[in-house]
């Protein structure tokens, strides 16, 4: 029987994750010297590129000293919690990776304290000790106060630090201390992670996570909890309604380096990907059939918040999608949360409209910009928080833990910006040349925040938030008090009327883009929406002299990303997502049909 290390590597965004997993593929040999390869060799998502952060768990294994280490690459924000979750399943034990510098930040808690309940033992990495102002010892402090504070055993407390740089690729157990490369991590991992147990017995697996091949379908993955699977064996598949249902075993194949090696039987411990199995949902059992027993099924946390996804219905639909109906909508949505735990879909009493539950923000704009790259067209209304119904029949709401790093000059904006969110003041202390603040907010009151905080502090500010609780509802919280400049007409927008325009507010389109009746191409400098007329030329006469002809000045456009959008929208607005626009709306196009709108909301 091989010895096996399963590992999780957990950490807060950007802290350098990714790239330590590069390190560790390198440091075993698993590319030959000629081959070419990039950086970030795990995110091998366009999305997971582009914004530097991990979305979507991966596996990968190497090879040290005879031991097998199965490296689980999870994801730091606590939006896709819902992917570290069934992650953590798979470990034995846990690498929480800190900045040398940061500290501990709060998405590392949320993970962290996940890893600590499973009974996980952890190894510290502090990273990236060739930074400026870093503070290896007091961070590493920090660390152990955070997991007592988490309720972490005598064990866990008594976890081994390696100091090191991810990206210089070395690491040693004393930070003053450069070595050559990092395989005193590998020798402390293969020394105080336990090795996989063998549990004989029945044979059981939970499915944790799927991936997909056109040719032999849906693939199941997870690890052996118990006996031994083969291939070709008849199995039972036990499903979250306790129905059982027979299968047989194709194909059994486990990890090897950044693929798949197959294999004819799989013992406990070992993490491996089964075809054959069919119908089957994350959480689900393989077992045995003539004695079929069914493992705890993965708990996930509920979403906090919901948005209305539509079909394009705008007079420039189908211009760039492929995908514009509501059946392809439907398929992709439901198809969605077969991987995604955390979303749910739910119909609405119209054919075309769906609501979708996420954890946040960035769970669902993550969804929407991977659909938009597929091809899809679709429209999404204003992203709402889940209330609930306390024991006492009180309003509750989710509230949220937001930590911020920012210059001192600045942090009375960021305070004043916070409390205007509902925000409430935890701590305040200097972290450098930073200032740490630490807030309990409403997740109301963070729609829109990062935007309003990086303005206000010139973009220096670091920002992170992650669920807390539900808590009893904290009261109104001001929307956004600009009205909108919206279009009266369709066609080209011309550079005369923008620039005649322009004393009423900050344009969202260039000039002779294209734009209909009913589209929000800019924020009024007053509270009220003001419908403009973009399209005037300027009148052609047969004077011409010098000083009548003023040369046009536009100011740029504001660019919205599309967070950015989403949070920005009204309740009364759309955002149209097509894969090369997004484009505000008012939901009512016609301005007699919003009045009569406004007026039947104003009588209920």
């Amino acid at each position: 029987m091989q010895s096996i290390r399963n590992i999780a590597i957990i950490a807060h965004v950007d802290h350098g994750k990714t790239t330590l997993v590069d390190k560790i593929i390198h440091a075993s040999k698993l590319f030959r010297d000629n081959q070419e390869f990039g950086d970030l060799i795990l995110d091998n998502n366009d999305l997971e590129r582009e914004r530097g952060i991990t979305i979507v768990s991966k596996n990968v294994s190497v090879r040290y000293k005879g031991v097998k280490i199965n490296i689980i690459d999870t994801p730091g924000h606590s939006d896709f919690g819902g992917e570290v979750e069934r992650v953590l399943k798979l470990a034995d034990g846990v690498c929480l990776l800190v900045d040398a510098f940061e500290g501990p930040m709060p998405q590392t808690r949320f993970v962290l304290g996940k890893a600590l309940d499973l009974g996980l033992k952890p190894i510290v990495v502090i990273n990236k000790v060739d930074k400026e102002n870093c503070r290896p010892d007091e961070v590493h402090e920090q660390v152990f106060d955070l997991m007592f504070n988490l309720g972490a055993t005598e064990d866990q407390l008594d976890f081994q630090t390696l100091y090191g740089s991810s990206k210089q690729g070395w690491m040693s157990t004393d930070w003053k201390r450069q070595t050559e490369d990092i395989t005193e991590l590998l020798d402390v991992i293969i020394a105080s992670i336990p090795p996989a147990p063998v549990n004989e017995g029945i044979p059981q697996m939970q499915i944790t996570s799927l991936d997909y091949s056109s040719f032999v379908g849906r693939i199941a993955i997870g690890r052996v909890h118990r006996g031994t699977f083969k291939e070709g064996m008849q199995v039972a598949l036990m499903k979250a309604d306790g129905s059982v249902k027979r299968m047989k075993i194709k194909e059994l194949q486990v990890f090897e380096g950044l693929g798949r090696a197959k294999v004819s039987e799989v013992s406990s411990g070992e993490i491996c990907a089964m075809t054959g199995i069919e119908d089957f949902e994350i959480g689900d059992t393989v077992t045995d059939y003539e004695n079929p027993e069914a493992l705890p099924r993965i708990s996930i946390d509920e979403p906090t918040m919901n948005m209305l996804f539509t079909i394009n219905n705008s007079p420039f639909f189908g211009k760039e999608g492929k995908f514009v109906t509501s059946r392809h909508l439907r398929d992709r949505l439901f198809k969605e949360t077969e991987k995604n735990l955390a979303l749910k879909v739910v119909t609405t009493g119209s054919e075309d409209k769906f609501l979708v539950f996420g954890r946040g923000i960035l769970h669902l704009s993550v969804l929407i910009e991977t659909m938009r790259r597929e091809g899809y067209e679709l429209q999404v209304g204003q992203p709402q928080v889940i209330f609930k119904e306390g024991e006492n029949g009180e309003r509750l709401e989710p509230v949220e833990i937001l930590v911020v790093d920012v210059p001192e000059e600045s942090a009375g904006k960021v305070i004043e910006l916070a409390t205007q969110g509902k925000g409430e003041l935890l701590i305040m202390e200097p972290k450098g040349d930073l200032q740490h603040l630490e807030f309990n907010i409403p997740s109301r009151g963070l729609i829109g925040m990062r935007s309003k905080v990086l303005t206000a502090t010139f973009g220096e500010a670091i920002m992170a938030h992650r669920f807390k609780a539900y808590e009893p509802y904290k009261g109104v919280i001001a929307g956004r008090i600009n009205g909108s400049l919206i279009s009266m007409n369709s066609g080209a927008a011309t550079p005369y009327s923008i620039d005649k325009l322009q004393d009423r507010g900050v344009f969202f389109i260039d000039p002779n883009e294209e734009v209909y009746t009913g589209m929000v191409i800019g924020e009024h400098n007053r509270q009220n929406d003001i419908e403009v007329n973009v399209q005037t030329a300027k009148q052609l006469t047969n004077m011409r002299a010098s000083g009548t002809d003023n040369n046009v000045r536009i100011a740029p456009k504001l660019n919205f990303s599309l967070e950015e959008s989403m949070e920005y929208i009204q309740k009364d607005e759309y955002l149209e997502i097509t894969p090369k626009s997004i484009r505000i709306r008012k939901i009512y196009l016609d301005s007699g049909e919003r009045k009569r709108a406004e007026q039947k909301k104003e009588m209920v």
